[in-house]
């Protein structure tokens, strides 16, 4: 029999393999991106919730009001954040979103030195200068007659994503007191209900054809990529050193990029592949922690 922690990592990975398919599942969904994103929160909120409840716990009201307002914010920012992957999803290859949305880490890097007063060593500035060309090459920015097309949205729309994750990330550092699990809850059940009346307001749902595979695959996207695959990721970070938790979430890319060139055959260039090698190593590298020296 396996121990605790062995089952720990296999629900890490089963999650990761799971959330790497997000993109495959995006282009045969015929529907707009915010309604997507919208069903996907709620969806996934309730899933959790009833999960939560079946195992006869309870949100703390108290860790709710203390931190309502980052909640709230962050939740909608991952909305928007959703929507924008989504969308560059349509626009361009799925391994290229993926691969410039996994900058977010980077940008967080960046980010640290000012927003939490973290120190920027050598190392991890090393990898942010390496991430950053090998985002330059994933784009496609070198190759001719990539400028003004569909492609180049979807870079910008995926970069635009990875911001406003990083910037959720670093918000997550000032909520305290609160199970990760809990607020996973009220963050995605927030950037649905946010997201409801702007798809009310702006998408026609009567042109949506609802037909059995679409109502299929919108329950999967709810249900299996969002409610399923956070139960199993949170369900398991108590069993996990945290430096396990960030390298085992760096499957996520590498399932997408495969299974584009698998699934959807999607090419990719030398200089592409090299680009997202440069990201996904500089990634890991700066997660791993750094030596101390020895005093003596």
């Amino acid at each position: 029999m396996m121990d605790r922690a062995s089952r720990a990592r296999l629900s890490v990975v089963a999650s990761m393999c799971i959330f790497g398919t997000i993109g495959i599942l995006r282009r045969f969904l015929p529907v707009p991106s915010s309604f997507l994103a919208m069903l996907r929160g709620l969806l996934g909120a309730l899933f959790l919730l009833l999960l939560l409840r079946l195992r006869g716990k309870r949100l703390s009201r108290a860790d709710v009001r203390a931190n309502l307002w980052k909640l709230c914010l962050s939740g909608s920012l991952i909305g928007v954040n959703w929507i924008l992957l989504f969308e560059a999803y349509r626009l361009t290859s799925v391994a290229t979103a993926t691969l410039c949305y996994y900058m977010a880490p980077v940008f967080v890097l960046i980010a640290a030195p000012f927003v939490l007063r973290e120190r920027l060593t050598r190392r991890k500035l090393v990898c942010i200068v390496a991430a950053l060309f090998g985002m330059v090459l994933v784009s496609g920015v070198t190759r001719a007659g990539f400028s003004g097309s569909s492609e180049w949205r979807g870079v910008l729309l995926s970069l635009c994503a990875a911001v406003l994750y990083a910037v959720v990330v670093l918000l997550n550092k000032f909520i305290h007191g609160m199970a990760a699990y809990d607020k996973t809850i009220l963050q995605i059940g927030t950037a649905g209900a946010v997201l409801l009346p702007y798809v009310l307001l702006t998408e026609e749902l009567s042109a949506i054809s609802f037909t059995p595979s679409v109502v299929a695959l919108l329950l999967v996207a709810g249900l299996v990529h969002t409610g399923f695959a956070y139960s199993l990721y949170f369900g398991s970070m108590d069993d996990l050193p945290a430096h396990t938790l960030a390298l085992l979430s760096y499957l996520d890319p590498v399932v997408a990029v495969v299974l584009s060139a698998l699934l959807l055959r999607e090419p990719m260039s030398a200089a592409e592949a090299s680009g997202a090698a440069l990201i996904l190593c500089a990634a890991i590298v700066a997660e791993l922690p750094e030596r101390t020296q020895a005093h003596t």
